[in-house]
C-alpha cells in the first residue's frame, strides 16, 4: 500500500562521487524505513572534476530503462574508484554483473539517448542551487550533504513526518 501523502526526495547525485557512495547508507536506511510508501528520485548531478561521472549518470538511466536502475546505482557507487580509473569500462562490467544488456549500455553511452535527461537534470539542479554533491531535496528544502552528511538522515525524517498529512 503506498501513501501518496509523503513527501519524494530528490537525491541529487554524481556517481563517481564517494560522498554520494556515503549518502548510500541514508538513501538505504529511509527506504527500508518508509518501504514503497516513500519514493526516492535519483537526479543526475555530474561533477566536472569526475570525468566519467557524466556516462555514469547515461549508463544508469539505461539500466533505469532496462529495469534495474537502483540496483546500477548502488553497485556503481561501491565501485566509485574503479569507475575513476576504468572508465566506461567499470560501467559495462557493473551492467554485466546485473544482468543488464551490457552492449545495450554500450549503445546508449554512443548514441547518447539519455543525454538530454542528465543535461536536464543539472539545468534543473543549478536552477534550484545545487552545487555539490549529494543534496537532497524534500518538502522545498534542499539539503546539502557535500559539506558534511552528519544529521542529515534525522532532518529527512524530520521533514518527512512534519510533511505526512
Amino acid at each position: 500500500m503506498t501513501d501518496a501523502s509523503l513527501p519524494r526526495l530528490e537525491f541529487w547525485c554524481d556517481l563517481q562521487c564517494p560522498d554520494c557512495r556515503t549518502a548510500l547508507d541514508d538513501v538505504r536506511a529511509l527506504r527500508s524505513g518508509y518501504g514503497d510508501e516513500f519514493r526516492i528520485e535519483l537526479r543526475h548531478f555530474p561533477l566536472e572534476k569526475n570525468k566519467h561521472a557524466y556516462a555514469a549518470a547515461q549508463a544508469a538511466e539505461e539500466a533505469f530503462a532496462q529495469g534495474n536502475g537502483w540496483a546500477y546505482v548502488e553497485a556503481l557507487l561501491e565501485r566509485t574508484e574503479e569507475l575513476g580509473r576504468d572508465g566506461e569500462k567499470t560501467l559495462l562490467a557493473v551492467a554485466a554483473d546485473l544482468g543488464l544488456d551490457a552492449d545495450e549500455v554500450d549503445t546508449a553511452l554512443i548514441d547518447g539517448r539519455h543525454t538530454l535527461l542528465v543535461d536536464a537534470d543539472q539545468a534543473e539542479g543549478r536552477a534550484i542551487g545545487v552545487t555539490g554533491t549529494p543534496t537532497y531535496v524534500i518538502a522545498g528544502q534542499r539539503l546539502d550533504g557535500g559539506k558534511s552528511q552528519e544529521g542529515l538522515r534525522a532532518r529527512i525524517v524530520e521533514l518527512i513526518e512534519k510533511n505526512r498529512s
